[in-house]
């Protein structure tokens, strides 16, 4: 029987026959089982990545592929690293994982295949690699709620089921978000964390950390854990609840079996691994940066001092509770909140170690939510970590909800050692088989799953990523000689191939280009680091991208008179200019720009100069609606006509040559 006793199920109705109590299975039943189960949801999560084809928010490549692309391929190869690249807040940690998959894919594919085929290969990559962090998250939610209820129970299956079926983990989970990686890192550490710290003393005389494997446990998950933080310095909430409850037993039942010696061993366990991860991490940036930064201090400075996250968007105190948690949660939210409630108090049907598990899990959340809630800057994706932690918090009434026991399972008195020398005497629950109710809800459950994720993925916001597929392929049509990603080679100097007028990072940009000799150019979204918070200065200043979309005038167009002043302000004005002068060969942006561009290149004087013919030659249904006014309706593809010409004069060339 297991050492942890099952929830018990609600009481079924007599039956004439008790029923036959199941068996264990046999341990290496188990381990074949676990394996079955990883190599499943690894297969499953790398047709997630493949099927996966949609926009969502920029850091999936500003703050993960362009700086890994950059690592890959140099300094010349094009990568856009913003602004927090430029002034270290973010550690290289993560971008590293994908810049090292870069360069050895490089060296592997490019003696084998052609350039095009290549970045195809290329671009899919950092998915596949997140895939398998994305299926490592499911397992440890699986294997974190078998290790509380017991493997004998079919919670711990219901909690996998909810992380596999859950559209917002189908959306997010195989996105290259630090959030993602940070999500996986959190549930393995919570995993491997030693949660005997949180029994009853009188149940078990030995100190929790000198039973036999849990130091090594602690170890992994410190580890784990200080990565987490390095890369999100918010993770550090989740580890301070857990904390605050194992030291302080606030809430919790029973005795504390924490003694002197064992916060020594923890204090210096959480310095020794803290300090290995902060040393890796370190070296990492100094590889990177070029000299010794430490990029948390860099990111709070930033964010916090100097408050410029606000200007990234400002919502209000309760979003994380009427939309972060319901957005995680979608269909599951009443189970999560059920289950967030219940864990705060002791239940009868579960022990003292259960219940005080699942009172820090939920304290976590709770403190979590509320610490963030502060912050005037707020994203679903900074409470993502919590989600695996909803999941096993909800499974219980998940379970007891859509399921009625067959036969009323069997409590049998069970007698466990701990450690040599110790007995404590416990009561397990045999598994019996079980059915099916409210089918009905569970299948219009389901179905709204399987509609958002189907959404979600294939969809909303595809033409952003598709956009980059189609200027990739026409580069490679018109300059076949320039299809080079060393940064060593010498890059032939071409046109400005492609500009983009939409709001700034609304599309991939080098993973997906990947040629550094096609040069394209955006509208920027720079933070106004040069002045003070709450200065004046600061409330009037607008951006790039802002300043394009400012509306003017009783029609309330924007955008000509920045095309006019900024853009294109130059009085020598050439298809081969340099800056401010240079024309593109592309124009992109959603369709209501249209108006835009053709009442400048029409109508004003200084487009008219130009010489620009627009032609619409790519657009992109890029999903049903969109929040952002300037990102409604498609996306579009203009050719300005401008290198016509003389693609004609090359194409003659080339037939004499």
């Amino acid at each position: 029987m297991s050492d942890e006793p099952a929830i018990k199920t609600q009481k079924a109705p007599p039956v004439a026959v008790p029923p036959v109590p199941l068996t264990k299975p046999h341990r290496h039943v188990v381990s074949a089982q676990i394996k079955d189960v990883l190599t499943l949801l690894l297969v499953f999560r790398f047709i997630n990545a493949i099927v996966l084809r949609t926009f969502f928010q920029p850091d999936e490549y500003f703050q993960a592929l362009e700086p890994a692309w950059n690592m890959a391929f140099g300094d010349q190869s094009g990568a856009w690293l913003t602004w927090e690249w430029q002034h270290q807040l973010r550690s290289s940690l993560h971008p590293a994982i994908f810049g090292v998959a870069y360069k050895v894919a490089h060296w592997s594919l490019s003696s084998f295949f052609p350039p095009s085929f290549e970045t195809f290969l290329l671009e899919a990559l950092p998915k596949l690699i997140q895939s398998v962090f994305a299926a490592l998250g499911d397992f440890y939610t699986w294997q974190l709620a078998t290790s509380i209820f017991g493997d004998e129970s079919n919670i711990p299956w219901t909690a996998l089921w909810m992380t596999v079926l859950n559209p917002w983990q189908w959306y997010c989970s195989t996105r290259t978000f630090s959030n993602s990686l940070e999500t996986t890192l959190t549930i393995a550490a919570l995993y491997y964390w030693p949660w005997d710290l949180l029994q009853d003393a009188k149940s078990n005389k030995q100190e929790p950390l000198q039973a036999k494997g849990n130091l090594g446990s602690l170890r992994a998950s410190l580890i784990l854990a200080a990565v987490a933080v390095l890369l999100r310095p918010t993770n550090l909430l989740i580890w301070l609840g857990v904390l605050t409850l194992a030291v302080t037993r606030l809430t919790l039942d029973g005795e504390s079996p924490i003694k002197t010696s064992t916060l020594l061993v923890l204090a210096r366990e959480i310095i020794v691994c803290g300090s290995a991860a902060l040393s890796v991490s370190l070296v990492s940036d100094r590889l990177y940066f070029g000299f010794w930064t430490f990029p948390p201090y860099k990111w709070l400075h930033f964010n916090i001092s100097q408050s410029l996250a606000v200007f990234y968007g400002h919502m209000p105190w309760h979003y994380y509770l009427s939309q972060g948690i319901p957005l995680l949660t979608t269909t599951f939210l009443p189970f999560a909140l059920v289950g967030l409630y219940k864990s705060t108090s002791s239940s009868k049907a579960l022990t003292t170690l259960q219940s005080n598990i699942l009172k820090t899990l939920s304290f976590a959340v709770l403190s979590m939510v509320g610490t963030l809630s502060i912050i005037s800057h707020k994203e679903v994706r900074f409470i993502y970590p919590l989600l695996p932690i909803l999941h096993i918090l909800a499974a219980p009434y998940v379970f007891n909800f859509f399921t009625v026991p067959a036969a009323a399972a069997t409590p049998t008195p069970a007698t466990t050692a701990p450690a040599e020398g110790t007995t404590t005497s416990t009561t397990t629950t045999t598994t019996a088989t079980v059915t099916l109710r409210h089918k009905i809800s569970l299948a219009n459950l389901l179905s709204i799953n399987l509609l958002l994720a189907t959404y979600l993925s294939i969809f909303h916001q595809s033409a952003a990523v598709s956009v980059t597929t189609f200027l990739r392929t026409e580069f490679e049509r018109i300059h076949p000689d320039s299809l080079s990603l060393d940064s060593g080679e010498p890059i032939p100097k071409q046109e400005l191939f492609a500009l983009f007028l939409t709001p700034c990072h609304s599309t991939p940009w080098r993973s997906h280009l990947a040629y550094p000799a096609l040069r394209a150019r955006a509208l920027t979204c720079e933070p106004p680091l040069h002045t003070a918070p709450g200065s004046v200065e600061r409330q009037e200043y607008l951006d790039e991208a802002d300043r394009f979309y400012k509306k003017k005038g009783e029609d309330g167009l924007y955008g000509v008179d920045f095309l006019r002043e900024e853009m294109w302000g130059g009085g020598h004005l050439t298809s081969g200019g340099q800056g401010q002068e240079e024309i593109p060969r592309y124009i992109i942006g959603f369709e209501g720009i249209e108006e835009v561009l053709n009442k400048f290149f029409e109508q004003d004087k200084r487009g008219r100069e130009l010489g620009v013919e627009l032609k619409k030659v790519w657009s992109g249904w890029n999903g049903a609606f969109n929040e952002d006014w300037r990102r409604s309706g498609r996306l579009v593809v203009w050719d300005t006509g401008v290198y016509e010409g003389v693609e004609e004069v090359k194409n003659i060339f080339s037939a004499f040559a």
